[in-house]
């Protein structure tokens, strides 16, 4: 394999189109295709951000001798089968958050990429920007002595209308999937393992998907996290990491992260700001690459199997509600 990984681009909405701005700034990564349902919307898309191959079906992308590696950005419900695509077809594969609809479906996209020897991770980016290194360090380092509390929000206000992707159960609409996985998902970067009980509320839609909901987490040893999300309700986008002598403050938006604030007792704070470079999306196509330029099939930060308790805890979380969508 050359030095330069190849990137296919599988959908051409809002998110891919960040992507694909992203790898500009990714070392030794390159957006060498793009497929979409119509020619009309691969033509345009690959015109407009230079990308010299396109395709009219997904599976013409996935098959094309031009690609090493595809990054799904279809809606939520494609997660898993386009996947499944990419995989039987040889190819790499960096998937959208959330990983799939449900752990089910998780469960059997990894087990193709391993049993296929191919590199699989959910597109989980807020992970690989360096601000949040210095968080894990942080942490790690005990600064804030025995972590026993997080907290984290993610929600905005749509206007739109229960056609919209984000409230349309068709398309796996509401908050959890959508940005409730990053405080959920955060909390299991920082706890490294997943709740041992959950609590929670959610305010439903007419539609019957969460509009803006809450959790608690509590772990063996007594840590707590405090989450919550939402489409319908502006918050203010922060998490915090509260230990046994300090805490640490990542400053809004932190699913974007590049300020960071260490807080101790009789100490003044230390905050760290670390500018983000290129769109923020470099990171994790960079770290994908790295890891394939390598051999490994997974990676280290956004393991398969986090993924896949992720996904079991989102589960856990919805099925308190009695929220299924209709694709399950």
């Amino acid at each position: 394999m050359s030095r330069t990984i190849r990137w296919g681009i599988l959908g051409t909405g809002r998110i891919a189109r960040n992507f694909a701005e992203g790898l500009r700034d990714a070392k030794g990564a390159v957006a060498s295709a793009a497929g979409s349902r119509t020619r009309e919307s691969a033509e345009s898309f690959s015109d407009e951000l230079g990308i010299p191959h396109r395709y009219a079906t997904y599976e013409a992308l996935c098959a094309s001798t031009e690609v090493d590696v595809i990054y799904v950005a279809t809606p939520h419900p494609l997660h898993a089968s386009c996947t499944r695509m990419a995989l039987e077809r040889g190819k790499h594969v960096l998937c959208e958050k959330p990983f799939a609809i449900n752990r089910r479906e998780a469960e059997s996209m990894v087990a193709l990429a391993r049993g296929k020897g191919l590199f699989l991770m959910e597109a989980m980016w807020t992970r690989f920007f360096p601000i949040m290194a210095q968080v894990r360090a942080w942490v790690a380092d005990g600064a804030i002595g025995e972590v026993r509390m997080v907290s984290a929000d993610f929600g905005f206000r749509t206007d739109a209308d229960e056609t919209s992707r984000l409230l349309d159960p068709a398309l796996a609409g509401g908050s959890l999937l959508d940005v409730g996985i990053y405080p959920v998902s955060f909390a299991s970067m920082v706890y490294g393992r997943q709740p041992e009980s959950i609590a929670s509320a959610a305010t439903m839609s007419p539609q019957g998907i969460d509009e803006q909901c809450a959790i608690a987490f509590k772990y063996a040893n007594g840590e707590l996290a405090l989450l919550s999300s939402a489409v319908r309700t502006d918050t203010p986008l922060e998490a915090r990491i509260m230990g046994s002598d300090g805490m640490i403050h990542i400053h809004p938006p932190f699913y974007k992260p590049s300020k960071a604030t260490l807080s101790r007792p009789d100490q003044a704070d230390q905050t760290v700001e670390i500018p983000v470079g290129g769109n923020g999306m470099n990171y994790e196509a960079e770290a994908v690459t790295n890891d394939i330029l390598a051999g490994r099939t997974e990676n280290a930060l956004m393991p398969l199997d986090e993924s896949l308790a992720i996904m079991g805890t989102l589960d856990a979380i919805r099925g308190q509600w009695g929220m299924k969508y209709p694709m399950e």
